[in-house]
């Protein structure tokens, strides 16, 4: 037998509760850039890249051999990661290598891995 979860069954609102939080929520414009810097953690070639960073700086070609995908792909996804300051380039004569750009991406991922992995 499921149990069902508790309801509001008031008409009470906790109206202090209420003005706190939309206040903070009105002045707030935050959200949709959050939502786009999420948005880029969408998708799992994305991902697979941000992980191979995790470990260590590559350039393209070596991200497209890691990845098995074309340098075209991977150039397309490091852009839009470059964009949001997820990743940063350092360039060594021809070649550019990508990296993670901060400790704040390398936390965001190992928390999202410990999370799915309890």
């Amino acid at each position: 037998m499921s149990q069902s979860l508790p309801s509001c069954d008031s008409d009470v609102i906790h109206h202090e509760a209420v003005e706190d939080v939309r206040r903070i929520l009105q002045k707030d414009t935050l959200s949709q850039d959050l939502a786009t810097f999420f948005k880029l953690f969408s998708d799992p070639t994305r991902i697979k890249l941000l992980r191979a960073l995790l470990v260590r700086e590559l350039c393209v070609c070596d991200l497209a051999a890691v990845l098995g995908v074309t340098k075209s792909a991977v150039s397309h996804h490091l852009k839009a990661l470059k964009l949001l300051n997820i990743v940063r380039y350092r360039r060594e004569g021809q070649v550019v290598f990508y990296a993670l750009a901060d400790s704040h991406v390398e936390s965001i991922l190992s928390l999202g891995l410990e999370h799915i992995t309890e």
